[in-house]
């Protein structure tokens, strides 16, 4: 009976911490993501102007001078 609480008490206690290092790694991945978004965000726009990214832009630009033109003129 005693072996058996016991069995009982370590699987429990082993639940509870597979729990907890599955939060942690989550909680972790978070933050690596977090970080790496910042770092890979303006890295992605810096590479898309040297590398010539102008010329995806070009759209953008135009869209834009369009309704600044149309915007000026109402």
């Amino acid at each position: 009976m005693f072996e058996l609480l016991i069995l009982i008490l370590f699987g429990w206690l082993s639940l509870k911490a597979l729990g907890l290092g599955l939060r942690l790694t989550w909680g972790l991945a978070k933050i690596v993501a977090a970080i790496l978004f910042v770092v890979a965000l303006p890295t992605l726009i810096g590479c898309l102007l040297f590398a010539g990214g102008v010329i995806l832009l070009l759209p953008l630009v135009l869209v834009a001078a369009a309704c600044g033109v149309l915007k000026a003129a109402l």
